[in-house]
């Protein structure tokens, strides 16, 4: 029978004691107009939600449900369910497989195991909590079945006031217009000049490049050296600025030491404050 219960004693061909007996399967899946998957088991075809309806009720004996069963057509029922079936749904399918699953699991034990009378206390929960269950699936397809403020139904419109002009126009602040007047009276603010810093000019100074082919070249011409102010740059006037004697002292100092350095002369100095020897290698 579909969507009832069946007695197993009513079966022509009763199965063996301790063997579970199932039917195969009419259909799996989801038939159109039913909101769970249609199971057929020991005892019960139908859709999943009035198994649990009938199990509520304690018109249909929990014992005789095949497990293997109920969970392989549950999963070729959320398999086979169409796309637009929502994730909730069958989210409401797991639960109920679960729900079943777990008395049926807790009615396998012994009578008299304490157990077995939490079973019991846990069925009766159970029921309780399908009922609620029913109760908040009813109320929500009662209001999604309800029209929508926006998309079914429309507020009405503010009344329409006669007699009251509703052209756009210009709307003036007299207090800004009054500010905006007297500012072109105002004598025009002279913007402030940011200072620019320029960096100060100097000279043309001596590097230590000229100064080391300098002193090679007059080391060619003296190859038993000299002092080290006989390296020096020629003075180009009278009106040679200090900073330009002192880069030229600088340079050819440090030119003389990174020649040193490469082995290319010898510098020498007898004593404190003496001057300094250079003589090429």
């Amino acid at each position: 029978m579909d969507g009832v219960a069946v007695d197993p004693d009513e079966r022509a061909d009763a199965a063996p004691s301790g063997e579970e007996s199932s039917a195969e399967p009419v259909e799996e899946g989801l038939d159109a107009g039913e909101a769970t998957p249609r199971v057929t088991l020991a005892g019960f075809s139908g859709p999943l939600d009035h198994l649990l309806t009938l199990a509520r009720a304690q018109k249909i004996k929990l014992g005789e449900i095949s497990l293997v069963a109920l969970v392989e057509q549950l999963s070729a029922a959320l398999q086979q369910a169409p796309a637009t079936t929502p994730l909730g749904r069958k989210g409401d399918w797991v639960v109920m497989a679960a729900w079943l699953l777990q008395l049926r699991s807790l009615l396998l034990l012994p009578a008299d195991a304490p157990a077995r009378q939490n079973a019991a206390v846990e069925a009766d929960q159970l029921r309780s909590r399908l009922a609620g269950l029913q109760a908040v699936q009813t109320l929500a397809g009662w209001l999604e079945r309800r029209p929508h403020l926006g998309r079914d139904v429309f507020a009405r419109g503010l009344p329409e006031i006669f007699g009251v002009s509703v052209d756009a126009g210009q709307a003036i602040d007299r207090v800004e217009f009054l500010w905006a007047s007297m500012a072109l009276f105002d004598d025009p603010q002279t913007p402030e000049a940011a200072p620019v810093y320029r960096p100060p000019l100097f000279p043309d100074l001596y590097s230590v490049a000229e100064a080391r082919a300098r002193i090679l070249q007059r080391l060619v011409d003296r190859p038993e050296g000299g002092p080290l102010d006989m390296l020096l740059p020629e003075p180009a006037g009278a009106t040679r600025s200090i900073l330009r004697q002192r880069s030229g002292w600088s340079s050819t100092l440090l030119a003389s030491l990174e020649l040193a350095k490469q082995g290319d002369v010898v510098l020498g100095q007898d004593e404190n404050f003496a001057p300094v020897h250079v003589a090429p290698t």
